[in-house]
């Protein structure tokens, strides 16, 4: 008798591309780009096509998200170095030739406008991933000079353009591969207090280092003012304070329940500045108050937990790396973002993770998410 072969179905097909995606990870995210498109369509539908963008920008991010999560991380690594290489080229190229925009240098074009730092995002931790995977066995206190100057290179010429923000988003991602390879506390504790007494210093004699005149090293004078602005935003509340005091005022005027959805006065009589970018979490607060950012925190406290639980998993140095680099990621956008709109940071450009409007940033969270989602996918394969 001829033998009958049966066609797979549709869904038959594409199971081995879904199997061994990670559930708690993507309902977490789910849950907060649910928030974030809630928040964008109240925030932004005076704002033209900002509720449409955000939700294609999602899309977008997601397919990305796909795209790289079927890659293994052992592909990955072989990306490290010349990704690395790209993004340093491009930051050079960005000092030397670079497209400057309200005062910064931060653009380039190659037939079409870039802003190179952004690759820097993904590319650092990457690199000092592949770099501690190579170096596995056989750890010296050298290795972690190397790892460091890897890691000194491209924040500098970012903090040079300048751009703050993205600067301590890549230190941030860079120092946690480094602290997760093994750094010894001996090294980690004095600068935590040398920080900590840098703060105290800045708060005690305030009035002597935010006088007129008064020039701070290492900080242009933008930086400088903000600094200042945190400490006292009330010396210039039409000006320079503007932002933090409004943003205060939105985030205590929702309450515990918050005023209700599309219910906001501070963000619909336009009070809140850039509600639909870094201070979305304002307008956020006050229409849906207390409760509503307990929500919030919750869904990015559950996608930092699993994200870490996915890097101890992990079954290589370079995969355990990479993910727990990639989850501080998303630690450091979140929390400078509520700090900065809450009135305890420095206002600096670092958007809310799925909430915040932007393509670019956007994308960078959605190649975070296909790296993590890789690395769990590869994990649940090997063990099946």
């Amino acid at each position: 008798m001829p033998a009958v072969i049966e066609k797979p179905s549709l869904l038959q097909r594409a199971a081995p591309l879904v199997r061994g995606f990670d559930g708690p990870l993507a309902f977490a995210v789910f849950m907060l780009a649910c928030a974030g498109l809630l928040t964008m369509y109240s925030s932004g539908f005076d704002h033209g096509t900002r509720f449409v963008d955000h939700g294609r920008n999602m899309l977008i991010a997601g397919f990305v998200m796909f795209v790289i999560a079927q890659v293994p991380p052992q592909r990955l690594m072989t990306l490290a170095v010349p990704l690395y290489t790209l993004g340093v080229a491009l930051l050079v190229a960005v000092a030397l030739f670079g497209i400057t925009k309200k005062g910064a240098k931060r653009w380039v074009s190659v037939g079409i406008v870039i802003q190179p730092s952004e690759i820097l995002k993904i590319a650092v931790p990457l690199m000092l991933a592949w770099w501690f995977q190579k170096r596995e066995g056989q750890m010296r206190p050298l290795d972690f000079l190397v790892a460091g100057l890897l890691l000194a290179i491209p924040v500098g010429l970012i903090v040079k353009q300048p751009d703050l923000g993205t600067a301590l988003l890549v230190l941030a991602a860079g120092l946690s591969v480094i602290f997760f390879a093994g750094l010894s506390w001996r090294l980690i504790i004095p600068p935590v207090l040398l920080g900590l007494l840098g703060i105290i210093l800045l708060v005690v004699f305030e009035a002597q280092l935010c006088a007129p005149g008064m020039d701070w090293p290492l900080l242009h004078d933008y930086q400088q003012q903000r600094v200042c602005t945190l400490l006292d935003p009330g010396k210039d509340p039409l000006g320079k304070g503007f932002h933090i005091l409004q943003g205060m005022i939105a985030i205590g005027s929702g309450g515990i329940f918050g005023k209700g959805f599309m219910q906001g006065t501070q963000t619909h009589l336009e009070f809140i500045p850039e509600r639909t970018t870094d201070f979305i979490f304002a307008a956020f607060s006050e229409e849906f108050g207390l409760l509503g950012n307990l929500f919030l925190i919750a869904g990015f406290v559950a996608l930092v937990l699993r994200g870490l639980t996915i890097a101890s998993e992990a079954s290589t140095v370079f995969s355990r790396l990479l993910a727990g680099a990639v989850t501080m990621i998303f630690f450091t956008y979140a929390f400078v973002n509520m700090g900065m709109v809450s009135g305890i940071l420095p206002v600096v450009g670092v958007p809310l993770p799925f909430i915040s409007y932007g393509g670019t940033a956007m994308v960078t969270l959605g190649l975070g998410l296909g790296i993590l989602m890789s690395i769990a996918r590869s994990k649940r394969l090997v063990q099946t």
